[in-house]
């Protein structure tokens, strides 16, 4: 190629990549101004909930936070603080990619309710009406009870939560606990399983008749427009992906150990933002996604034999805020992160905070920062 062309394209390069790069510049900060301008009787929420946020971390060590609040109808805030990567200084954005670890089987709750309203899919039948390759136990159990953590299946056991092994399927990833036996006769007690959501997911994927991870992004993610919520596959790139931390014995901050979560898609294995978990709360409840005869089943406490209540429905825990306002939603723990979910559909809102270190303690500060918005009187 003669020299003027090769000058002539480099420069045509350079001139789309600049342009490339303004214009998502200008995208973001329109954004952000529309938040803002949207948000301006917010204002002193939004200070108290910096404060919050800056207490948090300071007290925790914590690299990164990401939060999002939407309230009656719009958005009021989303943004990020600290650093999604220490060692490059390269800062969270609303569009930084977190592990929100158990969140991720609220998320998969939303395929059963759309599978169940199909009528494809039976919450009372027994498991192996849909997965016939999981073991028969010497109890039926059944969707609805694996989905509500009351059919006794096992949850992680000698170092499986650190896991670096690939699962290629969701069958694949079932074999690590369908031998093992129930904890307990169905019904008569609740133990939390991240596992049971594997089987969970295996019941999804063949009630829909094609893989659990494809019905996921067709169905749940671009239906409700989560554009930046992904599994995570560990020898993949993906764009804007937090590093994830550990806190060592003596406090200091570490690299969280690499961990590979195909094993538990649908229980804790898919990364996103606060802001898509916005998206799938205001659509859960305030649009026609779902009937609201299925959101009342997702979200309604199971009962034990006994008729005590559980306090979690399918996917769903059901809690009480400050003041004794209940809401719905989501804690998420993961190897290099630590979520919290939460929906208050009488007061319209909705609230998401990720952060990229194991085991952070909010204790409560994302239910005061729900407080402080809620709080607000809007003319």
């Amino acid at each position: 190629m003669p020299r003027f062309q090769k000058t002539l394209t480099s420069a045509l390069i350079i001139i789309i990549g600049v342009c490339t790069i303004s214009e998502f510049a200008h995208a973001q900060q329109a954004a952000t101004q529309k938040i803002e301008r949207s948000a301006s009787s917010y204002s002193e929420a939004i200070q108290q909930t910096e404060h919050a946020i800056d207490t948090l971390m300071n007290g925790q060590n914590i690299p990164g936070i990401q939060l999002a609040v939407w309230h009656d109808g719009k958005m009021v805030l989303s943004r990020g603080f600290g650093y999604a990567d220490l060692e490059h200084k390269v800062a969270v954005w609303p569009y930084t990619k977190m592990r929100i670890g158990s969140v991720s089987k609220t998320l998969t709750s939303a395929a059963v309710g759309k599978l169940h309203q199909q009528g494809k899919l039976n919450l009372n039948a027994p498991v192996q009406q849909y997965v016939g390759y999981f073991p028969e136990k010497e109890y039926k159990i059944t969707t609805r009870q694996v989905a509500g953590h009351v059919a006794g299946i096992r949850h992680y056991r000698d170092g499986e939560f650190l896991s670096n092994q690939f699962y290629p399927t969701v069958k694949e990833g079932i074999q690590i606990f369908a031998e093992d036996t129930l904890l307990f006769e169905p019904g008569t007690d609740y133990s939390y399983s991240s596992y049971g959501w594997n089987l969970v997911s295996a019941v999804v994927e063949e009630a829909a008749g094609e893989p659990f991870l494809s019905y996921m992004k067709e169905e749940v993610f671009d239906r409700i427009r989560m554009d930046h919520t992904v599994a995570e596959y560990k020898d993949s790139l993906i764009n804007h992906r937090s590093s994830y931390y550990v806190r060592s014995e003596n406090g200091t901050i570490l690299n969280a150990p690499a961990v590979d979560n195909s094993y538990k898609w649908a229980g804790g294995g898919f990364i996103g933002t606060a802001e898509d978990l916005i998206e799938f709360g205001k659509d859960i409840f305030w649009s026609d996604y779902l009937q609201p005869e299925t959101v009342e089943l997702l979200t309604t406490s199971l009962k034990l034999d006994s008729g005590e209540r559980t306090d979690y429905g399918i996917g769903w825990q059901i809690r009480k805020g400050i003041d004794g306002r209940r809401y719905y939603g989501h804690s998420g723990g993961s190897v290099g992160g630590t979520t919290q979910f939460v929906v208050f559909p009488e007061q319209k809102l909705v609230l998401a905070v990720v952060a990229n270190l194991s085991g952070v303690s909010y204790h409560k500060t994302h239910l005061h920062i729900a407080d402080f918005f809620m709080d607000v009187q809007n003319n």
